[in-house]
């Protein structure tokens, strides 16, 4: 539960392959105190940058990696909101593109198609913060609904905002941080 008593809902965390990724347990330990059910999902390279047995013991839930086999059950709870911290390049280009070569880029895409909120933070270095890709990239995912939070004027040490920042800005896209679809 929240600190105002209301269930938030099911939050995915999508963690790319850059060094904030150390950091997510700060945000799930944030999301957790307003009262967001998370799960962690990773691209294979974020897999590096995570505790991924810190993160199972604060959410309850394994860190996914790769797609389950046909035969495996779906153990993921539908989500309610997504935040996809920190966003890299390679993660972004491909998810804009419809590009499913990881379970984290297939869910994206899945999850831009059912309408869920989706809150992208990149994290990028400047050089290809100024890539053309890139900047159409996020245009597309941006017509597609989905909230970025980024901004490429920012010093590349501040590029990436705070945990705190990217709950507040959580609860922004998700209208007071309440669950359901939009």
């Amino acid at each position: 539960m929240s600190t105002d008593g209301r269930a938030r809902g099911v939050l995915y965390v999508v963690a790319c392959a850059a060094p904030a990724a150390a950091g997510v347990a700060e945000f799930v330990e944030l999301a957790q105190t307003v009262g967001w059910d998370v799960h962690i999902v990773a691209t294979p390279m974020a897999e590096r940058f995570m505790n991924v047995v810190r993160l199972a013991e604060l959410t309850g839930d394994r860190v996914r990696i790769g797609f389950r086999m046909p035969d495996e059950p779906e153990e993921l709870p539908p989500a309610d909101a997504v935040v996809v911290a920190p966003a890299t390049f390679n993660t972004v280009n491909k998810w804009a593109a419809g590009i499913t070569d990881t379970f984290a880029t297939g869910l994206l895409c899945e999850l831009t198609g059912l309408e869920v909120p989706i809150l992208a933070v990149p994290l990028v270095k400047d050089a290809l913060a100024r890539h053309v890709a890139f900047k159409s990239s996020l245009e597309t995912l941006h017509g597609m609904g989905v909230d970025i939070l980024f901004d490429p004027e920012a010093p590349p040490s501040a590029r990436m905002p705070s945990w705190p920042r990217v709950l507040e800005e959580l609860h922004a896209v998700t209208g007071g941080g309440s669950s359901g679809r939009r």
